[in-house]
């Protein structure tokens, strides 16, 4: 496939960040891009406000909408089974950035009581192994496939039916339907547009620790699940010694250390760094803020650097009433759902009929390693200390 050209110019607030203090040898990049640091008070203040929270409305968009986004295709939420009674939610995803759409969900139906526990996707699910039968969850809610793999192996997922696992295409859920897929994100490359071309990115991400137009220009985020999985796929997809031999190298090379992808990407606009590895809605959520920010996306291909990885959810084996669970579920895949997942969270809309938010490759178009399984990825212990052995301040 050729190489696309996608600048994320999209929407979305992010989380508070900054430069981290940084300097670079490409200091005129700064001032090249002659754009001022926009203050961001906090993910809350990023979202959204007012939902259509009416039943009774045609099929649309929760939140205040984008410009030129047109109504979202899909099944609506009204044309599925409503949803009764007490449904339970543990929730790995965080409650800033999904709050809006539960409550959105809960607004539909005057006899469904939705109770959301917030807390990180691997508390989420040794909470309800430590339940054991006793758990109160009805749905997991995960932010990454890994999660769902475990919960998934430890025999606590049902099957979903056939109807739902099919909205969604296989390799975006597991082989027995016990997790779905519900949105996605890519890895990928960001860079500094004052700094290099897409063309000059490479496309392998082994060459980037050996390649001296990156030396101290480079930034990542090592504490982050997100990167941690990176290095994960391709610690099974090259072997340990050459994943280590690339982490020492990036070290080496003076790459620069972010308590988090967001401040990468705010880095490289500011023109403090040139380029670094970051998930592609991080990128978004910079030039949501700062539009002509000097700030683009490159994909490499067929490895550890273009893994796509889903969030997702499963009906947990303790569901009071599991056809009701695995509803809630359904109403994740909704025209509605998908859509706000796009605008809202800047991720891959997973049903076809809902496309991603701005200048962005289909997931047709993008080239992840196809001989992965996502849920392998939360094998992170064995990364950890591989990035630890390899120098990495983690």
């Amino acid at each position: 496939m050729a190489r696309l050209s996608r600048r994320a110019r999209s929407n979305h607030g992010g989380c508070p960040g900054g430069d981290g203090g940084l300097t670079s040898r490409r200091r005129f990049l700064a001032a090249a891009s002659s754009v001022g640091a926009v203050g961001l008070a906090g993910c809350s203040d990023m979202l959204p406000g007012g939902g259509n929270g009416n039943g009774d409305e045609p099929v649309g968009q929760i939140g205040s909408g984008r410009n030129g986004r047109g109504i979202p295709g899909g099944t609506s939420m009204q044309e599925m089974p409503p949803l009764e009674g007490t449904i339970t939610v543990y929730s790995g995803r965080s409650e800033v950035l999904v709050s809006e759409l539960v409550n959105y969900i809960r607004s539909l139906y005057d006899d469904l009581e939705l109770r959301v526990r917030y807390g990180s996707a691997s508390e989420m699910v040794s909470q309800i192994q430590t339940e054991g039968d006793n758990s109160e969850a009805d749905v997991f809610f995960s932010v990454n496939a890994g999660a769902l793999g475990v919960l998934a192996e430890a025999g606590r997922a049902d099957p979903l039916p056939d109807d739902i696992a099919d909205l969604v295409r296989p390799e975006f859920r597991d082989d027995q339907n016990r997790w779905i897929g519900t949105s996605g994100r890519a890895r990928t490359i960001p860079f500094n547009t004052n700094a290099f071309s897409e063309d000059e990115i490479p496309e392998d991400i082994m060459a980037f620790p050996d390649d001296d137009r990156f030396a101290d220009e480079m930034g990542w985020a090592p504490g982050y699940s997100s990167f941690q999985a990176f290095v994960t796929a391709m610690r099974l997809l090259e072997g340990e010694d050459a994943t280590r031999q690339w982490l020492e190298g990036m070290v080496d090379s003076g790459v620069r250390r972010f308590p988090d992808e967001f401040q990468v990407c705010q880095a490289i606009a500011d023109g403090g760094i040139s380029a670094g590895f970051t998930n592609h809605y991080y990128i978004q959520r910079v030039l949501d803020q700062r539009p002509d920010a000097p700030l683009d996306t490159a994909f490499t291909r067929n490895d550890a650097g273009a893994i796509f990885n889903v969030a997702g959810a499963a009906v947990v084996d303790s569901a009071d009433d599991p056809d009701m669970a695995a509803n809630f579920v359904r109403h994740l895949l909704s025209g509605e759902a998908q859509d706000y997942f796009a605008r809202t969270t800047f991720e891959y809309p997973l049903i076809p009929e809902v496309d991603p938010i701005g200048a962005l490759p289909t997931i047709d178009e993008l080239n992840p390693p196809s001989d992965i399984d996502l849920t392998q990825l939360s094998d992170l212990e064995p990364t950890i200390e591989l990035m630890r052995d390899a120098g990495v301040d983690i």
